[in-house]
């Protein structure tokens, strides 16, 4: 058993299939998908080689650049707004001492429920004659909102609904940190008479940082790939109000049949993924470094 154990051959027979899988649905449809991303191809014909002439129409087509607005409020909105209320519900939960385990499962529930049953039910909240919402505002004296036909309203009910469907994710990755804070450090706090603001801000929030880090680099990255919350509440309309990168990707390559284009597309968003991803990455890792120093 020992001597085979010591033969590298006997890993790479384990490894094997797990590395066949990884290459045949990772490694080939990306690799394809580069080749593609070059041609012109319906999706039936013979494919024929443009060079980069599909990234060229892609950076010169309004309707892309429109979308990639949308996935850039996408991230402001994830960072600037969800980010913070995430953090100001977490630290709220980590401060009950009763019900705690129900505040938990209830914020997680929606993140586990179908995206398709998320944006029918925000849909039937967002409906302008008898939805929840325009019913709530009535009361104020609001008029009829047409959320999901207004292109001035549409984009902001869809972010809405995204960052209801994914903030309970989020609260329970940072209520975890939260929660592994030395009671000694709170201990203390409390005797030299700190609020519980100044705790939140002097000590929870330092101590949280690496998770706070690796929630907005989730939340880009989220924000860069959405695409079913919007399929399902809007499919991209009114007039492209609410197409993102990837939604727009979906109609050419499928409606369309171009998928050549559909496919420099996605290639698209891979960079700025990418990027994002790296910028972010850099800029944190120099900011804790200071911090160090």
């Amino acid at each position: 058993m020992k001597s085979t154990l010591r033969n590298p051959t006997v890993y790479m027979l384990f490894i094997l299939p797990t590395i066949m899988l990884y290459f045949l649905f990772f490694i080939y449809p990306m690799l394809s998908s580069v080749y593609y991303g070059f041609t012109d191809w319906n999706g039936l014909d013979d494919t024929s080689f443009v060079g980069f002439d599909n990234f060229v129409k892609a950076f010169s087509d309004a309707n892309f650049i429109n979308s990639i607005k949308n996935n850039i409020y996408f991230i402001l909105f994830s960072v600037f707004i969800q980010v913070p209320l995430i953090i100001f519900f977490a630290i709220l939960i980590g401060g009950v001492k009763r019900f705690q385990g129900l505040y938990k499962t209830t914020v997680f529930m929606p993140s586990l429920i179908s995206t398709a049953v998320i944006g029918i039910l925000w849909g039937f909240i967002y409906e302008p004659e008898v939805g929840l919402l325009n019913n709530f505002l009535s009361l104020f004296g609001v008029e009829t909102i047409y959320w999901l036909a207004d292109p001035n309203w549409a984009l902001l009910a869809v972010l809405i609904t995204n960052a209801w469907q994914w903030m309970g994710f989020f609260i329970i990755l940072i209520l975890a940190a939260i929660l592994a804070i030395p009671k000694e450090m709170n201990e203390a706090a409390d005797i030299d008479g700190t609020t519980g603001f100044q705790r939140a801000v002097y000590i929870t929030v330092p101590l949280i940082k690496p998770i706070i880090s690796v929630v907005i680099m989730l939340s880009i990255a989220g924000a860069m790939k959405v695409i079913d919350i919007v399929l399902v509440m809007t499919n991209g309309g009114p007039i492209g109000s609410t197409e993102v990168m990837a939604s727009y990707m979906v109609t050419k390559a499928i409606r369309y049949s171009e998928y050549g284009y559909g496919t420099s597309l996605s290639i698209i968003i891979f960079a700025f993924a990418l990027v994002l991803t790296a910028i972010y990455q850099l800029v944190f890792v120099r900011n804790q470094e200071r911090v160090e120093y």
